[in-house]
């Protein structure tokens, strides 16, 4: 079973708390603060393995959670960090946020890995917040969460050149003839339903990697027929070889069918209508093909096309096309997804919005991420513990912006479990 697209959840371990505790020991009745920090949570860490060949897997465990940081102890003692959580997927997947669509990563190469979730900082306990001021602090912070979502997994095939064209253009044919592959052949559309691979061998110790992918249709860029599924794995090839049938078996006209499938790439991806292409005018020894042929060269060279007629069925020409694909591809570059410069960006979108403010009839609710590590970490019967709230949501603008949406002396204030009157 060929699965090629999975949505699965991912989950990082929070952070571990930090600690309230003092120092206890035999003659020292009144120790210092020696709360521990809380361990790291582990981190969600996709690792190319080259055994592997699907997604099918993915299409039975659906959510994946790494190991949550402990929590700190006495005599300044960190928590454990937790365990990374490695899922492992096959060469050419790409893993993309469902709620943005960005490319997180696109993992090409045996042992590559990628973090796509990180876990949660462990917090700090009061051994940090003791001051001259404040030598005995009754409190600590919480670890952070740890950052959690949905992705899509996207595999694309590892080929350096794809055939494409209308369905039952002989791809399939091409294939079998120069490799070991045996993909289903049969007088039907879409015979070719899941991608197939080849190995093909031109001097001693040099071959490239060939797919035969489902047949292309007009309308494919939208979805009709195999389209999305046949467009996903062209984007990988470093070179195309479309195939049309010069010969015109099914009635269609081979200039025509060129230029639909060509259009069909270019709606999909732009990029991949500059794919370079070698054009491999197939059924070239049936009766009257010939006449066709000369026709449609002219016209396809004259688009800066190099045209090969060649018999896929008799393996005509099949084998001049190969080492020209093969010294074409000596001079390409690899072909790569997403940059350095994407994935940077990903997981800057955390920190953006600290809290937000909401109003439900009279009641000002704060909410956030941050806010609510705050509140977790407070201590409401510690008066050190409320000071150092109030100076944190001050600093962090909590204030100004109630200020802003118009509170008023005495409105009520909810910052999850802590609820109070604003006073000015």
């Amino acid at each position: 079973m060929f699965i090629d697209s999975a949505k699965i959840y991912v989950k990082a371990g929070n952070g571990g708390n930090g600690i309230v505790s003092f120092r206890r020991e035999k003659y020292i009745a009144a120790g210092g603060p020696d709360g521990g920090d809380g361990g790291k949570g582990g981190d969600v860490i996709f690792m190319v393995d080259e055994g592997l060949r699907t997604l099918v897997d993915f299409r039975y465990k659906k959510h994946y959670k790494a190991e949550s940081g402990k929590d700190g102890g006495p005599s300044n003692m960190t928590g454990r960090n937790g365990k990374d959580l490695i899922i492992k997927v096959p060469p050419g997947t790409v893993v993309k946020d469902e709620a943005t669509g960005r490319i997180l990563a696109d993992l090409t190469k045996p042992g590559q890995t990628a973090v796509i979730a990180k876990g949660g900082k462990g917090g700090k306990g009061n051994q940090h917040f003791a001051t001259p001021t404040r030598q005995v602090p009754t409190f600590a912070k919480s670890g952070d969460l740890g950052e959690e979502r949905w992705v899509l997994l996207e595999l694309k095939l590892l080929a350096d050149v794809g055939l494409i064209g209308f369905p039952n253009v002989g791809k399939s044919t091409i294939l079998a003839s120069v490799s070991a592959a045996r993909p289903k052949i049969a007088d039907y559309h879409f015979t070719t339903v899941e991608p197939n691979l080849g190995v093909v061998s031109l001097d001693i110790g040099e071959s490239f990697v060939l797919a035969d992918i489902p047949g292309l249709i007009e309308g494919a860029h939208q979805g009709v027929g195999l389209g999305h599924e046949f467009l996903k794995h062209v984007e990988r090839t470093k070179l195309l070889i479309h195939v049309v049938d010069v010969a015109a078996v099914e009635g269609r006209d081979p200039l025509e069918d060129f230029e639909v499938i060509n259009r069909e790439l270019k709606e999909y991806n732009p990029v991949l209508a500059e794919r370079p292409q070698v054009v491999a005018a197939n059924k070239i020894d049936i009766t009257g093909a010939m006449e066709r042929f000369e026709e449609f060269k002219k016209v396809i060279e004259a688009k800066g096309y190099k045209v090969f007629p060649i018999s896929a069925a008799t393996n005509r020409g099949v084998k001049e096309l190969m080492a020209y694909v093969g010294e074409m591809l000596r001079q390409l570059p690899d072909t790569v997804l997403v940059n350095e410069a994407e994935e940077e960006v990903v997981y800057t979108v955390e920190e953006e919005k600290p809290f937000e403010i909401r109003k439900e009839g009279d009641v000002y609710i704060v909410e956030g991420k941050w806010i609510r590590k705050i509140v977790v970490s407070t201590n409401i019967n510690s008066y050190e513990s409320l000071q150092y709230f109030q100076r944190a949501i001050k600093k962090k603008g909590v204030i100004d912006a109630l200020e802003k949406m118009g509170i008023k002396e005495g409105d009520t204030v909810k910052i999850y479990d802590i609820e109070f009157e604003y006073v000015r």
